[in-house]
């Protein structure tokens, strides 16, 4: 089944993020090597693609897991999450409707 992950940063995570990224995104190649990762990405703290010096203000990923107990013990094993760049996160389940 799909699960969301939403995450919500601390404020001023960016060196957070800087330092944990590296192991944030190996652990999110692994998924798609998988074929298990829907998408992921960052919520950029203002509207712009680009937003440099202002950052994140946290993240989504929607990816399988054979339950949600699974999910969440993937989501708080995340290095992101180990290295306190998160506040919050919550895992939900998640049904695709669109796309086909």
């Amino acid at each position: 089944m799909l699960y969301s992950i939403f995450a919500y940063d601390v404020k001023n995570s960016l060196p957070l993020r800087a330092t944990a990224r590296p192991e944030h995104i190996k652990r999110l190649q692994s998924l798609a090597a998988e074929g298990r990762l829907v998408l992921a990405g960052p919520n950029p703290a203002i509207d712009s693609n680009e937003p440099g010096e202002a950052g994140f203000s946290g993240s989504l990923i929607v990816a399988e897991f054979e339950n949600l107990a699974a999910a969440e013990a993937w989501a708080n094993a995340d290095p992101y999450k180990l290295a306190g760049v998160y506040r919050k996160v919550e895992v939900k389940p998640f049904k695709k409707v669109l796309p086909a």
